[in-house]
């Protein structure tokens, strides 16, 4: 087969991926604002009163801020894990290094509903009341691997010789951490922050097995999705879910390419 060939094949194949795995997602809108609770086709008409009652729904906004506040925890928290880990990966050597960093990285390939169980299980000993707290602490064991990951690369692209000369010039290294590293990296801390945030939000499985008697959105909306009529307000919210976790995700996907431009590399990691 011709170069040529490969390359429409491939197309191909990329397509149909694509679609095969965003079609699902493509009925969301649809379903959103069709006037009927069954959702099926043919559709029955075009109505926004499902949105209406997204702003109706104490419930709903409650969610909403639990998961904000979540998200926001778990961001910060892992991001800042991260930095030290990534820091640690890409400009020190120490005995384990690599066992250790791949116990770090392990959550992205254990299964969340073992962790999630795990989870339930150390806090439930320890005597901790689940809350939203121990949401977060679920969240931010499998938000840090995805932030170390992000800011590794940072600290790949970052010229080491620009915090040699800082140290060479006087500066301290923590001075020069600071003045130094941290806005060279910023690009890439701010994608950390983006993706965790996102990747919180979204998240339902430790959520669900942690969570106290505050519900945050992922929990709230399986709730709702066994009453009938509950569903066209859930495809609405699933909708606006979906268009907010693309914007931070676009944001963050940004950032990344920024970081990796000012460091005169924009090819893929």
């Amino acid at each position: 087969m011709s170069a040529a060939g490969r390359s429409m094949g491939l197309r191909g194949y990329a397509l149909l991926y694509l679609l095969f795995l965003y079609a699902p997602v493509i009925l969301l809108p649809l379903f959103a604002f069709n006037d009927s609770a069954i959702i099926a086709f043919p559709l029955s008409g075009f109505t926004t009163a499902a949105f209406t009652q997204l702003w109706e729904t104490p419930a709903l906004h409650a969610a909403v801020w639990n998961s904000l506040k979540v998200g926001v925890a778990a961001a910060l928290i892992s991001t800042a894990l991260g930095i030290c880990a990534a820091r640690a990966a890409t400009r020190s050597r120490f005995p384990g290094k690599r066992p250790i960093m791949g116990l770090i990285m392990a959550p992205l390939v254990l299964p969340e509903i073992i962790i999630a169980v795990a989870l339930l299980i150390v806090l439930v000993q320890l005597g901790m009341p689940l809350s939203l707290w121990t949401v977060a602490l679920g969240h931010v064991l499998i938000c840090t691997p995805f932030a170390v990951a992000i800011l590794s690369s940072a600290f790949l692209a970052l010229d080491q010789s620009l915090e040699e000369a800082s140290l060479d010039l006087g500066e301290t290294r923590v001075g020069t951490f600071f003045r130094v590293t941290l806005p060279l990296v910023a690009p890439g801390i701010v994608a950390s922050l983006l993706i965790s945030f996102t990747l919180s939000l979204d998240e339902f499985i430790i959520a669900f097995f942690l969570t106290g008697s505050d519900a945050t959105l992922p929990v709230y909306i399986w709730s709702q999705l066994r009453f009938t009529a509950k569903l066209p307000s859930v495809m609405a919210l699933g909708f606006l879910l979906l268009l907010f976790s693309l914007l931070l995700l676009i944001a963050a996907e940004w950032f990344r390419r920024r970081a990796r431009r000012g460091a005169g590399d924009e090819g893929w990691i």
